[in-house]
């Protein structure tokens, strides 16, 4: 797929991977739309809680990218409050690609995570089922003809979030830190399963 001239939406795109992806999708010729709750600096903004996606939004799109998502906050299940996180991270993808497809959408990412291909503890489980869910679903699900659907998973991503936590973090912790994930690499493999057309089912680990 050439990319220029396309419309791509990247929901959760005015921060972090989803900022870097708006970005480089917009040097590459895209119309790029940024569905998020706060506005981004890059593309047309759309405002949308992107757990209860709105229909209308999708209209003209022929590239999604599902990377809105987040597992940062205290856990909840399985007390009330865990729906959210399912909602952001699982439902809310799948209906925004039934909502895409619905209208012409021929490239689907979605960004998962390592928590979802990993088999031991998680801090956030609801977060884990959740991604587990959204990789499963994109090799499950057999797209309509012409259309593709790939994913992302990547562990921790170098983004300005990550970089505060790591200058926050004391030497030792630092030391025990996961290697985090260049964003180019992250932003690299997205651009890839949605420019090559021989693509389809595919989960790139990161």
């Amino acid at each position: 797929m050439e990319v220029a001239g396309h419309t791509a939406l990247i929901t959760g795109g005015s921060a972090g991977t989803g900022r870097a992806i708006a970005h480089r999708l917009d040097a590459a010729g895209a119309h790029v739309i940024v569905a998020d709750l706060r506005r981004g600096d890059v593309g047309r903004f759309v405002c949308m809680n992107a757990g209860n996606p709105d229909p209308r939004v999708f209209d003209g799109v022929d590239i999604l990218v599902n990377n809105a998502g987040g597992g940062h906050w205290p856990p909840h299940y399985p007390e009330p409050g865990w729906e959210e996180k399912l909602d952001l991270n699982l439902r809310g993808p799948l209906l925004a690609t039934q909502f895409a497809l619905e209208r012409g959408a021929t490239a689907i990412v979605n960004i998962a995570s390592s928590a979802g291909h990993e088999t031991t503890a998680h801090a956030f489980p609801e977060y884990a089922v959740a991604k587990a869910g959204l990789i499963r679903f994109t090799t499950a699900y057999e797209p309509p003809p012409g259309v593709r659907i790939n994913c992302v998973s990547p562990g921790w991503i170098l983004t300005e979030r990550a970089e505060e936590e790591l200058a926050a973090m004391s030497e030792q912790e630092r030391a025990a830190a996961p290697a985090a994930i260049p964003l180019d690499t992250v932003v690299d493999a997205v651009m890839r399963l949605i420019a090559d057309d021989a693509l389809n089912h595919q989960v790139v680990e990161l």
